[in-house]
């Protein structure tokens, strides 16, 4: 486990699984977003942030077995990410629409005012992160698929039995 901080806001720390590497440093800033789109933490501080400004600050001991080593919780953990994800792109859909369609207007004929090109920069952000959520949510796609396969053959037991009739 690897731990970082970043600048800003030295007090959070964002554990992720492996070693310092860029795809650490990815997980890490997908943690930065998800404090964000709970409340923990104010876009300001991190807006511009990129991955490699991220500051490595410790690395956490193997984690005991336990919970940490338990499939089941690990599958549930995995879906509530997913429904996080799925939730907030939903919230996102509309307006990450409207910025992509206003964008059309930079190649076309007609002059441009500076007004539409401040509402398409601030629109940048949310489309920006509208895909960077949806590329999380595609690549997470299959272990959440697993995970509910995971789930539906542990509770398999609980079904109750088919009548014939």
């Amino acid at each position: 486990m690897v731990q970082y901080s970043f600048p800003q806001n030295p007090d959070i720390i964002l554990t992720v699984t492996g070693k310092d590497s860029s795809r650490a440093r990815e997980k890490a800033m997908a943690q930065l977003i998800d404090l964000m789109d709970g409340g923990m933490l104010d876009a300001e501080t991190v807006d511009g942030l990129e991955p490699q400004q991220l500051v490595e600050v410790g690395k956490e001991p193997p984690a005991p077995s336990g919970e940490a080593d338990d499939p089941i919780a690990h599958a549930v953990q995995t879906l509530s990410t997913f429904a996080g994800l799925k939730l907030k792109l939903q919230e996102l859909q509309g307006d990450a629409i409207e910025v992509r369609s206003q964008i059309d207007i930079l190649f076309g004929p007609e002059p441009i005012t500076e007004a539409q090109i401040n509402a398409l920069k601030d629109g940048f952000k949310t489309l920006k992160t509208y895909a960077q959520l949806y590329h999380r949510l595609q690549e997470l796609l299959p272990r959440a698929e697993a995970s509910r396969a995971m789930l539906d053959r542990a509770l398999a037991f609980t079904k109750p039995p088919q009548q014939s009739e």
